[in-house]
């Protein structure tokens, strides 16, 4: 069987959670001991070493406007695989054979003011198009599978809720140069809380401003600007946080490691790639209870609701003042990790990819 992967987003030089998640799942689906073939579809020429695996069909396909509904479409009425893969939620207009779709979250619906309208519709008609007319879809959480069938009214059959993996390169820094060389890098102070992810409203990052205590411990935001950023900024500054930006992959384990605590205080996520990363660094994580988050951060995770500031303000004191908790919570954290892995998913992804009638 032929199995033909939209692979567009892995060779994006700054990958975020849904380009992450394409390239990873990807390299562990070519990494499978299995007869199938594989075709992948790319907008850019991908790197060399990128794929080291080597054993796919490469298509690049151009021009890049309208990739995905034209050049893509066109590319599947010419020479159609027996199965489709698309990692993201954009199902190509024309789609001739059995299509499977990952679906991340629908952020957008809970909150459209975090994002510009035309992109918010954008990923509206996208979504949708998808839920309705895919074969089977993917989802990443229990959270992302209740909103596809409660906004699109999805069938339940034709929902497969799959966990993506996580980095497993990402380790406990504890060489004393290693960390001074990153804390030199971004200017960071002996002790501080972390939050890695998109400065945006959704985030809920001014509730964590006004929860954690300037004069006790810093916060560090560590992520790119987003939609309606400035106010967040603005407040955040004034409150003594540092925003670094994005970071280096290189340096995010040192970052992870070095902090007190890892904080996601978000209204909403439809997984949470960071929770795991800073568990896997030996970092406790207090996370609010906004969509996936309670279900990635399992027993390891303090799990607060996401509007109670006092609770937070109460777990963020906890956290820094209880050696012993924050012992214990490493430990969870480790063994939380266990449920998570990109081969897994891989495995769970190709069933479904060659299931008949997806």
């Amino acid at each position: 069987m032929i199995i033909g992967i939209d692979a567009s987003r892995t060779t994006v030089a700054r990958r975020t959670g849904t380009e992450a998640y394409s390239l990873e799942l990807t390299r562990a689906l070519l990494d499978l001991q299995t007869d199938h073939h594989w075709r992948l579809y790319f907008r850019d020429e991908p790197a060399p070493g990128l794929f080291p695996q080597k054993k796919f069909d490469l298509r690049l396909i151009t021009p890049r406007k309208l990739w995905t509904h034209v050049g893509l479409s066109r590319e599947l009425m010419q020479t159609p695989p027996h199965r489709l893969f698309i990692p993201a939620h954009v199902l190509p207009a024309y789609h001739p054979c059995p299509s499977i779709v990952t679906i991340h979250d629908l952020g957008y619906i809970h909150f459209p003011q975090s994002h510009p309208t035309s992109q918010r519709l954008y990923l509206d008609l996208s979504t949708r198009f998808s839920a309705k007319f895919a074969t089977h879809l993917l989802a990443d959480s229990e959270a992302t599978r209740r909103d596809l069938i409660s906004f699109y009214n999805t069938p339940t059959e034709k929902i497969t809720v799959v966990y993506p993996g996580y980095d497993e390169s990402l380790k406990p820094v504890r060489h004393p140069n290693q960390k001074a060389i990153v804390a030199e890098k971004y200017k960071l102070p002996q002790k501080f809380l972390l939050h890695v992810g998109t400065i945006q409203p959704r985030k809920n990052l001014e509730a964590l401003f006004n929860a954690y205590d300037p004069n006790q411990i810093t916060l560090v935001c560590a992520g790119r600007r987003g939609w309606l950023s400035d106010s967040i900024y603005e407040k955040g500054k004034a409150q003594g946080v540092i925003f670094l930006d994005y970071v280096d992959d290189a340096d995010l384990a040192a970052l992870y490691s070095m902090a007190t605590a890892y904080v996601a205080p978000s209204l909403y996520e439809g997984f949470g790639f960071p929770v795991l990363e800073a568990m896997a660094c030996g970092t406790p994580v207090i996370c609010s209870d906004g969509g996936s988050l309670p279900e990635v951060g399992g027993d390891a995770a303090i799990v607060i609701p996401a509007r109670d500031t006092q609770k937070f303000a109460e777990a963020i004191r906890r956290v820094i003042e209880d050696d012993q908790l924050r012992r214990e919570m490493i430990i969870k954290g480790y063994r939380n990790l266990n449920r998570f892995g990109w081969w897994k998913t891989a495995e769970q992804a190709l069933k479904t990819l060659i299931a008949d009638g997806g």
